[in-house]
């Protein structure tokens, strides 16, 4: 018997030494802590709530922007919009990619080679299921790790030559000899998951733990979901697409009529004069494929750190950017408060067109660079004037009678087929060649979105992680 008690407890100090929660319900303990940390570049707009909409006459008398009260949470948002030198960094990363895969791709240039799970010297049983698993895309990687060499002089070899050159014109398309990279080859790859579509009832995994249809799967998903797929799985709700990301330059020459803007064209986006200034020639589709690169190059970035990954970056919400551009300010007129696009001093607070057509009234003709002009009090800058700003909004003329007063947002992904109209994405804050009216934050406007136009740019934003920065 006492042989059996100390037996007994034994166990329980076993026990005991093996769990310190008692048996009770106390979560899963080492969590990490985690902080948030300030994207560069951004800043912190707090959670709130606001009348969206007309806050004064509605003067062409358009009723799309009836007065409704909204509540938006917590998010990041740059404090000016994307600037040249800045889109300019996606560009070289996309340029530099393309070349690392080529130089890699056959083994040809000695150094370059792609990295390979099943080359690796020292494999891991993990390395050795994904050369037998894995397809060959999820495989292979590019090797971010030897410099590469621009200088013609010091190209490594006859192979290394060949294919970088390839990057280039071919010598009958260049003016005068100049050599410049071919922008028709900075074609970026991007992938995304279709939220919308997996959030459909209909469209959730089916479950069947007693292999009923006897096919020997727990689970399935309807079959119309399927996209040439034998199977319809999670895979089903991938999207992705290829797009050209270099700014359309030629938007200077043909989006005015009449009008000699070609110094623009030739120099605005590359020259180093215009770093600073917003990045305008883009369609919303680039827009978007530069929030996706975005959020991949810091996540990539995080994750190799051993970091926790964040929100992805994306175009704000119509409702985001009216509520940040107000700037904490209630049934007011322009991002600074007022009612008038003057001060007190009579001095311009926007790069617009002011009077009949007197572009230069405020100081600007073109657009400025982004931090020109006073911020409003969230600190951010050109949020009326200077280019007008994508949107993830679709535009619809009726959408603030419907849409919900939590976080709202009417988001429409055309397809080639849908008729263009369908295409309208919103577009906010006014630019350079518009009168104050379109500077409003109330005021909406649209663009198609696989245009590129002269006076219209972007800013991103994350959403924040956590109710508010103050609980931190």
């Amino acid at each position: 018997m006492k042989k059996l008690i100390s037996i007994a407890l034994s166990s329980v100090l076993l026990i005991s030494c093996s769990s310190n929660d008692y048996g009770e319900l106390v979560g899963v303990q080492d969590r990490p802590n985690w902080y948030p940390a300030q994207p560069y570049g951004m800043v912190y707009i707090p959670q709130g709530s606001y009348n969206m909409g007309n806050s004064d006459q509605d003067v062409p008398y358009s009723l799309i922007s009836p007065t409704k009260t909204v509540s938006v949470p917590s998010f990041w948002m740059d404090q000016t919009e994307i600037t040249n030198n800045e889109y300019r960094q996606f560009i070289h990363w996309v340029r530099d990619s393309i070349l690392r895969f080529r130089l890699g791709e056959d083994g040809l240039v000695e150094g370059y080679e792609l990295i390979e799970a099943a080359n690796k010297e020292d494999q891991t049983f993990f390395d050795e299921y994904v050369s037998l698993n894995y397809p060959d895309s999820m495989q292979r990687h590019i090797n971010w790790e030897p410099m590469l060499e621009w200088r013609t002089e010091n190209y490594p070899s006859a192979e290394y030559t060949e294919i970088i050159e390839g990057l280039y014109l071919p010598p009958e398309e260049q003016f005068m000899g100049s050599r410049m990279i071919d922008s028709r080859q900075l074609n970026y790859a991007f992938f995304w998951i279709n939220k919308q579509k997996a959030a459909r009832k209909s469209n959730r995994v089916m479950f069947d733990h007693n292999d009923s249809d006897q096919d020997g799967e727990r689970f399935s998903y309807r079959d119309y979901i399927k996209d040439n797929k034998e199977i319809s799985d999670r895979s089903s709700f991938f999207e992705g697409g290829v797009i050209n990301i270099y700014p359309d330059t030629l938007c200077w020459i043909h989006d005015f009529t009449y009008s000699y803007n070609d110094p623009m064209h030739d120099k605005y986006f590359w020259h180093p004069a215009f770093d600073e200034y917003p990045v305008v020639g883009l369609s919303w589709y680039q827009a978007r494929a530069f929030c996706n690169w975005r959020t991949k190059y810091r996540n990539d970035y995080l994750r190799n750190s051993g970091y926790f990954t964040e929100q992805e970056f994306r175009l704000p919400t119509e409702a985001e950017w009216e509520y940040a551009a107000r700037g904490r300010k209630e049934l007011t007129t322009y991002p600074w408060g007022g009612p008038y696009a003057l001060n007190s001093s009579g001095c311009y607070l926007g790069n617009f067109k002011p009077l009949r057509g007197n572009l230069v009234a405020d100081g600007a003709f073109y657009p400025v660079k982004a931090t020109a002009y006073a911020p409003n009090e969230y600190d951010l800058y050109n949020m009326a004037g200077n280019v007008a700003e994508w949107t993830n909004t679709a535009f619809d003329a009726a959408s603030f009678y419907y849409v919900s007063d939590i976080s709202p947002n009417f988001e429409y992904n055309a397809n080639p087929s849908d008729d263009p109209t369908i295409t309208r994405k919103v577009i906010r804050g006014g630019s350079w060649k518009d009168v104050a009216y379109y500077m409003q934050v109330s005021t909406r406007d649209y663009e198609y979105a696989d245009t590129a136009k002269s006076y219209v740019g972007f800013r991103t934003v994350q959403s924040f992680m956590g109710r508010d920065l103050a609980d931190f």
